[in-house]
């Protein structure tokens, strides 16, 4: 458990950069406050480095919806005005990983540093992917629906293409990669090699169950598009959770 004095510079940390994004119009106002909070929970309950690798996601996934923004502003597939997030996606992306840090806090069983890294890593690895795969894949001509193949619009939920295919494995392996990086400045939180192997992995199926639910229940009006990326990133972070056991 961290002291009080690096609680507070923890959570000074988070203030800076939340404001930083509002500023930098990466996140509105109400997305700014919720990844503060969230920011604060996954430093101060699970690690600084928890922190960085978020900041890292937070920045890769803004350049992916800033790519061809304006393309994609004609064809109505943009976030905010300017690319900017608001608050339920930081929540639909953060929900998962804010859990896991107050499990890792808590000291459950089964979650110990590494293996809380190890599903933190992977649940943001399935984040990454899903936003490679919608912001990139959304310029592939040909997509098809994942359930049948049948070909289908660009932007279509459940579409999935060649170039979002390999844009979502590409952000899912530097997510891994990255984290790797990271945590070996920190013993405690690597869990081996499968540091960077499984969390790619996991990233990449949770990135197909987003596809399988956008084409079946949030086609069919069951659940909404935030929904869909929380239990994606669940599934994600549960496959991990489920190999720590087996394999570690």
């Amino acid at each position: 458990m961290i002291g009080l004095e690096t609680a507070v510079l923890y959570i000074l940390i988070c203030a800076g950069l939340s404001l930083f994004a509002y500023y930098r119009h990466i996140l509105d106002l109400k997305g700014s406050v919720s990844a503060f909070v969230v920011g604060c929970v996954i430093s101060t309950m699970g690690s600084i480095i928890w922190l960085f690798m978020l900041l890292f996601f937070l920045f890769t996934s803004y350049s992916f919806t800033r790519y061809r923004f304006e393309t994609k502003k004609k064809q109505g597939f943009h976030e905010g005005t300017s690319g900017e997030r608001g608050y339920r996606n930081v929540l639909a992306n953060g929900a998962v990983v804010t859990i896991i840090a107050v499990l890792n806090f808590l000291e459950v069983p089964t979650m110990s540093p590494d293996i809380s890294s190890f599903i933190f890593v992977s649940a943001l690895a399935v984040a990454a992917a899903d936003t490679a795969a919608s912001e990139i894949g959304v310029f592939d001509p040909r997509p098809v629906l994942i359930t049948n193949f049948e070909r289908v619009r660009p932007g279509t939920n459940g579409g999935i293409s060649i170039t979002g295919q390999l844009a979502a494995f590409i952000a899912a392996g530097l997510t891994s990669a990255i984290s790797y990086m990271l945590f070996s400045l920190e013993p405690d939180l690597l869990a081996g090699a499968s540091t960077i192997l499984i969390p790619m992995l996991c990233g990449f199926f949770g990135c197909q169950v987003d596809s399988v639910i956008g084409a079946t229940i949030e086609n069919q009006g069951k659940i909404g598009k935030l929904g869909n990326n929380f239990l994606s990133i669940a599934s994600g972070a549960g496959l991990a959770w489920f190999l720590s056991l087996t394999m570690m």
